[in-house]
């Protein structure tokens, strides 16, 4: 029979199977540290937006509290890498033994068309490729002027005005002919061949590197990092964690449990088909907070996060303004087992203050939950450079936070 867990249990798995059941290291957190958190997660999401910070450096914030940003740069940067960039849970970065698994079952057809031609794209292809071979990492701007491709500039497609170099490199980007090598101030990718950054990359430009490999086998691999990472999952679950197939998924999950590599369980009100990583541990309590990143991989599956922690979640970033219910960029709060809360987050670095520009409680959120935050608030933005914390006064918990905080007088600028 499969073993019987509570709700309460099935959450403090998956808190401790992300690193967010217990409190944050005492001690100076070293590249050894981040580390090993990143090979827990397995993975974390890139996005562009910086209203906060950067989204790949909210995760190990969360887990960690105040460490360099500059060790994530090095391990992303400096050979040997210890995280690579590839399309994962959408762009992020992966560890590099999930680089090859991943070519296999990722494909975004859309990358690299743009109305060109197939010969077209072959002779840019080919020309970026011979550069590249040839010089150090480039960014897009950089390889157009070193082959001297000219075009007229694109207007009409806000926020995707690629030329066809871009395009073109994205789309050998997805081949895994190319990677980043790193990432400009401005958050450009300087794109290299892939074969330098993982020497085990030797395909070349005429190889198909979605061939005849053990398909299963990488299907295998990143469902077990998967369920490694939440800890107790679903197989929907586990698909989006790295965006494989639903269906190829739970095959995959049929042979790891055929092999002892996944446990079914069942969960209390949680009626689907859940299963265990044998790995994953059951704290006897959790003591953790946190702020968690919208694109935190604790929050990626939005149903999980629903049935698992009563938590319903949206990123309203790309929501008209006047229908957004929350905010912009909100954060959940974690709090030992439960998320009690959420605030709209942002950082102004002009003026050296973290804003709390709306505070909301969950209905079942602890009486300390206002406390603290506002401590959570103060650590963030110390991680971040900031002076201050000012609480506006939007939300039911903004009172409370702004008196906690200790500016309930304050306004929005």
């Amino acid at each position: 029979m499969p073993a019987a867990l509570s709700l309460n249990q099935a959450r403090r798995i998956a808190l401790a199977a992300q690193g967010l059941d217990k409190g944050r290291p005492t001690g100076p957190v070293t590249s050894r540290t981040v580390g090993r958190t990143f090979a827990r997660l397995q993975l974390v999401q890139i996005d562009s937006v910086n209203v906060l910070a950067r989204s790949h450096f909210l995760p190990f914030y969360s887990r960690l509290g105040n460490y360099d940003r500059s060790i994530l740069q090095r391990m992303s940067g400096v050979h040997p890498r210890r995280m690579v960039e590839y399309w994962a849970h959408e762009a992020s970065y992966i560890r590099p033994e999930h680089h090859a698994d991943l070519l296999l079952w990722q494909k975004r057809a859309w990358v690299g068309a743009g109305g060109m031609d197939q010969e077209q794209r072959a002779a840019i292809s080919e020309r970026i490729l011979a550069t590249l071979a040839g010089s150090r990492p480039l960014t897009a701007s950089e390889l157009t002027a070193r082959i001297g491709h000219v075009e007229e500039r694109q207007t009409g497609n806000w926020g995707w005005n690629w030329n066809a170099v871009k395009r073109v490199l994205e789309h050998l980007f997805e081949e895994g002919l190319v990677s980043a090598a790193s990432r400009t101030d401005q958050f450009e990718r300087k794109y290299t061949l892939t074969a330098r950054i993982l020497p085990q990359a030797r395909m070349g430009a005429g190889e198909d590197p979605k061939g005849a490999r053990d398909r299963a086998g990488a299907l295998d691999r990143l469902t077990e990092a998967a369920a490694r990472a939440h800890g107790i999952g679903t197989v929907r679950c586990f698909a989006d964690y790295f965006r494989t197939p639903v269906k190829a998924t739970a095959q995959s999950v049929e042979r790891l449990v055929e092999r002892g590599a996944l446990e079914p369980v069942t969960v209390t009100g949680w009626n689907r088909d859940i299963y265990r990583h044998p790995d994953a541990v059951l704290p006897r309590r959790a003591t953790g907070r946190a702020l968690l990143s919208p694109f935190d991989s604790l929050v990626f599956e939005r149903r999980r996060l629903e049935e698992l922690f009563g938590f319903h979640y949206r990123i309203e970033i790309y929501t008209p303004e006047h229908k957004r219910r929350h905010g912009y960029y909100v954060l959940p709060f974690l709090l030992r087992d439960g998320i009690v809360a959420r605030v709209d987050l942002k950082a102004d670095r002009a003026g050296g203050k973290l804003l709390a520009r709306a505070a909301f409680a969950e209905p079942a959120a602890p009486p300390d939950t206002a406390v603290e935050l506002a401590a959570e608030l103060r650590l963030m933005a110390e991680w971040l450079g900031l002076q201050s914390v000012e609480v506006w006064p939007s939300g039911d918990l903004a009172p409370d936070l702004a008196l906690a905080i200790g500016n309930a007088d304050s306004d929005p600028l």
